[in-house]
């Protein structure tokens, strides 16, 4: 018959190991990301609610259109990376653009993350999303919602790539993506992008306060 320490020891091997096992409780997902974990494939479809200073947008996104974009996107939004995240480049009649953590330290983790390019599947057009890039393999975290209709960046050649590859769409919210903040343009752009320099040199960014996937299929 065990004795009660050696049962409580057990118990807490025993618990230790599920843990080890399940990856539960054994790493940041921002900060010490799993590549096993982000190796696994996004559901086929998902819906993400995102809430904006400018409101609530309600966003979904389709593996088929990019598969390696969708399963770096659905990671991102299901850790609620783009929490504190501002739309540092809002051009009106082009996109709104947003990406970085707003944390310095968990940006300085994802810089060098990047994923592979891959053939545009379907077009931007208003309301579509895509991540941005500069050169072969470059897309990484910063993401874009086209205000217009922008099919010629279905087969621009920037960099020695051919397209920006949409990965979903807004489905609900497009009114709150038109409203957010495009006075300052690009200029944030030449920034870090962290959170503190940009509330500093450009307090009136809209900002994303949390992210929510809300259905899988």
């Amino acid at each position: 018959m065990r004795t009660p320490a050696r049962s409580v020891l057990f118990g807490f091997i025993l618990t230790a190991s599920i843990l080890l096992a399940t990856g539960c409780g054994s790493s940041d997902p921002l900060r010490s990301p799993s590549l096993a974990t982000m190796a696994q494939p996004a559901p086929d479809s998902f819906d993400v609610e995102m809430l904006t200073s400018a409101g609530a947008v309600n966003l979904r996104f389709y593996r088929d259109w990019s598969p390696k974009g969708v399963d770096r996107a659905f990671y991102l939004f299901r850790n609620n990376y783009y929490e504190g995240t501002r739309f540092y480049r809002v051009i009106d009649g082009f996109v709104a653009q947003f990406g970085g953590s707003g944390d310095a330290d968990v940006d300085s983790v994802w810089q060098d993350m990047s994923i592979q390019d891959e053939p545009v599947r379907a077009s931007n057009r208003r309301g579509t999303i895509s991540f941005a890039r500069a050169g072969r393999a470059s897309r990484n975290t910063t993401m874009y919602i086209n205000l217009v209709d922008n099919t010629r960046l279905d087969s621009l050649d920037a960099g020695g790539v051919i397209g920006y590859p949409p990965i979903g769409r807004v489905i609900r919210g497009m009114v709150a993506v038109d409203s957010l903040n495009g006075e300052y343009g690009a200029a944030p752009m030449r920034t870090s992008l962290t959170a503190d320099v940009l509330r500093a040199e450009y307090p009136r960014l809209d900002s994303i306060a949390a992210t929510r996937v809300t259905r899988m299929w």
